[in-house]
């Protein structure tokens, strides 16, 4: 699975490459990426993280897919500038569960009869966000589905920081307007897990709480994603967490096919 083409970020022009990770280097590419991101950048750790070799990794990376996004112009050690982990139903039976069935109860979709997977570790250099490559992570990743016939995407997407009154607005408004039906609802467990419903619906600014959701849940939300009941507050990443929700059959036709082009555009 590859796509490639010619993309002009803001000063430099990025020869973009999307494929699924092959070999051991490209793991620890990929790990690099994600410690500069989730520990360097926004201040998580976990017992797995190499500060010493700069690598963030977690027992769940031996049982899964990992599409990774590279700019060919940049060093080959430096060339990994995106990264999505893809954690299938196989791949969560080898490795003993799914990632965030440690801050959810999935039994919903388990029981559900339909092709799952996981969607986790999403990030970008800080160079490349709010440019296209998301985007061509996204239509590699529609490739993925359609290939292997997926019917639900899921996963955890965080807002940075542990302060529920920050973004008391934003998860009020998830839960009074996104969440999803209850044949399909998961709900947080364990000492952390948080209401979302903080703010009466009425009470709600919708506009300023979309302005401050974090991109990629504002992405998943135009795509027809829901989430699930409840918040969790995971403080070794220093995030709080909510469940997002994707069936892939709600996401309308033509931004289907954009995103398979890898021109989903945000607005």
């Amino acid at each position: 699975m590859r796509a490639q083409m010619q993309m002009t970020e803001t000063k430099t022009a990025a020869l973009f490459q999307v494929e699924l990770a092959k070999t051991a280097d490209d793991l620890r590419k990929i790990q690099r990426l994600r410690y500069d991101v989730f520990v360097a950048e926004l201040g998580g750790t976990g017992p797995h993280v190499d500060h010493a070799a700069r690598l963030e990794r977690d027992r769940f990376d031996d049982h899964a897919k990992h599409l990774m996004l590279r700019d060919l112009t940049r060093p080959s050690g430096q060339d990994v500038v995106g990264v999505y982990r893809l954690l299938t139903q196989a791949g969560a039976a080898t490795a003993g569960q799914f990632y965030c069935e440690s801050e959810y109860n999935l039994s919903v979709l388990r029981s559900g009869g339909k092709r799952l997977l996981e969607l986790g570790r999403s990030c970008l250099h800080r160079d490349y966000r709010g440019g296209p490559g998301l985007m061509h992570l996204w239509g590699a990743l529609s490739d993925y589905v359609g290939a292997h016939q997926i019917e639900v995407l899921f996963g955890v997407a965080s807002f940075h920081g542990t302060d529920l009154d920050r973004v008391a607005a934003q998860l009020s408004l998830l839960y009074h307007h996104y969440r999803a039906p209850e044949a399909s609802r998961t709900h947080a467990i364990g000492p952390t897990a948080q209401r979302m419903d903080l703010i009466p619906r009425d009470a709600i600014d919708r506009v300023a709480a979309m302005r401050d959701m974090p991109a990629l849940i504002k992405a998943y939300l135009r795509l027809g994603g829901m989430v699930g009941d409840g918040a969790f507050i995971d403080h070794a990443f220093n995030t709080i967490d909510v469940c997002l929700i994707l069936p892939t059959d709600a996401v309308p036709a033509p931004r289907l096919a954009r995103l398979a082009k890898g021109k989903l555009h945000r607005g």
